[in-house]
């Protein structure tokens, strides 16, 4: 499923170490590139928000480090809306620590997720529902696959959705 269709993927999901910077790398898939400046739009237009929406298509097949700068631009705009901003930033923090594990760094997806669930925790206790995401659901999502010593992103929780 795809929030944003229109909008392509880049050609890799970067991996440091394995792959060219998508920025600094002239070989990256983003160098050259301006990058888009964020614009604050409030939790209830989520779906208008094209640059959060685009993170959550790139999370959801695999592109973390690049889901993470989608949000990260969004999350910059909306730091005069704490609770916005403390949702994005616990999204990036899942990105961040699901990339740790391919890099074989269990210590940073330990501390990433237990930031994000922070994060979460914050959010959730004001909101069951946050840009369309259930965030109590999500959040044991990230727990249970915190806690599961998994090998491999691809049992990462999903991002999905609703109304």
């Amino acid at each position: 499923m795809r929030y944003l269709p229109g909008k392509a993927f880049p050609p890799y999901a970067f991996l440091p170490g394995r792959d060219p910077h998508p920025t600094r790398d002239p070989e990256g898939h983003s160098f050259g590139r301006e990058e888009e400046a964020g614009r604050y739009l409030p939790p209830a237009r989520w779906r208008e928000n094209e640059p959060y929406l685009f993170g959550v298509d790139l999370y959801n097949h695999g592109f973390l480090w690049e889901a993470h700068e989608a949000w990260e631009t969004q999350w910059h705009a909306s730091k005069g809306d704490r609770t916005q901003a403390l949702f994005l930033q616990a999204l990036i923090q899942c990105a961040a620590a699901w990339l740790k594990i391919p890099m074989d760094q269990a210590q940073g997806v330990a501390r990433l997720s237990a930031l994000a669930l922070e994060k979460l925790s914050e959010v959730g206790r004001s909101h069951e529902r946050y840009m369309g995401l259930d965030v109590e659901d999500f959040a044991r999502s990230v727990r249970d696959f915190a806690d599961s010593g998994a090998a491999s992103i691809e049992g990462r929780p999903r991002i999905v959705l609703e109304e």
